[in-house]
């Protein structure tokens, strides 16, 4: 994937570069990596990597496998892998993906959901069986609530 001193000529697998005097608008979908360093408005999605860079605009629905965001993104970001944010990112929308890395001084307006399928289901279920109080708990907790509600009475006589 990008990395955030890594300059773009350097990555080997970049199939389409948006300078920073290009506007796009419309539904742009690819294969190979993407790197935006211009403007974008529309539907964006690539099979791969993603980069957008520091005075880079999104207005877009955004879906990549991994994404390296820098610039401005307004819409919602998906991501099936690892999504990096760096500190001079702006982001107004959801956010979704597997692994986020934010820096400080990243801005985000909108929800982020971290999705792991079904060891998310497996990992509730076990936490919950957890924190599942036995019976002797639930008595003690019983107890406690009669002797707090007793000395409430008492306190009001």
């Amino acid at each position: 994937m990008f990395s955030k001193n890594q300059p773009v000529h350097q990555v080997k697998n970049i199939e389409t570069i948006i300078g920073p005097s290009v506007k796009v608008e419309g539904d742009f979908t690819g294969e190979g990596d993407l790197v935006i360093e211009g403007m974008l408005v529309g539907n964006l999605s690539t099979k791969n990597n993603l980069k957008v860079g520091q005075n880079a605009i999104i207005q877009a629905t955004v879906k990549a496998n991994n994404a390296f965001i820098s610039g401005k993104v307004k819409g919602d970001i998906t991501v099936k892998g690892k999504l990096e944010i760096t500190s001079t990112a702006v982001i107004l929308g959801d956010i979704k993906a597997q692994i986020i890395s934010i820096e400080s001084g990243a801005l985000i307006k909108g929800s982020l959901v971290m999705s792991v399928g079904e060891i998310k289901m497996e990992t509730e279920e076990v936490i919950e069986e957890k924190i599942k109080p036995t019976s002797k708990e639930e008595k003690v907790v019983e107890k406690i609530k009669v002797a707090d509600l007793e000395r409430s009475q008492e306190e009001d006589k």
